[in-house]
């Protein structure tokens, strides 16, 4: 696949989902600019990942420019579903987040994961023109997305399947 690098600005919509039942989702983030859609293959440890960047970052924003108005604290999830079917671009390795102060945009860099194949100035590299509402927005719900799968084990920390799972503090034997 050849290398893509864009930059989407403006950003007209910008989310994170998930296919399938829990267990079994597949993980997207999903842009769209310009009637252009713009989909990517994420884990769902990197959109816990994000949601978690994003409130540490609007805090040291806040912090760093206090007379920015605050940025959206909700958001409606009927409005936050990705556009199916979904057709990904890559596989997302990473991501990153800046703010552009003389725009008032923040900057979403998602680079695709590296393969063996690759050298690193092949991977494909994708930046995200946000508004803070959108990835406040992102945010809120890529927390709230991510907390939708499978129950943790208080024991071990594993995610519980509704018939159970191997858990290795109960010495193998099922824990539900």
């Amino acid at each position: 696949m050849p290398r893509i690098e864009l930059d989407v600005n403006p950003v007209d919509f910008i989310t994170t989902d998930a296919v399938g039942k829990p267990g079994e989702r597949v993980f997207y983030l999903q842009a769209t600019s310009r009637n252009n859609i713009y989909t990517l293959l994420v884990e769902k440890i990197q959109i816990q990942s994000l949601a978690s960047g994003l409130e540490e970052f609007f805090a040291d924003l806040a912090k760093n420019f206090p007379s920015l108005p605050p940025q959206a604290d909700s958001f409606i999830e009927d409005q936050m579903h990705i556009h199916e079917p979904p057709e990904p671009l890559f596989r997302v390795g990473d991501m990153g987040i800046a703010y552009d102060e003389d725009a008032d945009r923040v900057i979403l860099m998602v680079r695709e994961i590296l393969s063996r194949e690759q050298l690193p100035e092949d991977v494909s590299v994708i930046r995200f023109w946000c508004t803070r509402d959108q990835m406040s927005r992102l945010g809120l719900w890529s927390a709230e997305l991510a907390s939708r799968g499978r129950p943790i084990c208080p024991l071990c920390g594993q995610p519980m399947d509704p018939e159970g799972h191997f858990c290795p503090k109960k010495n193998g034997h099922s824990h539900g």
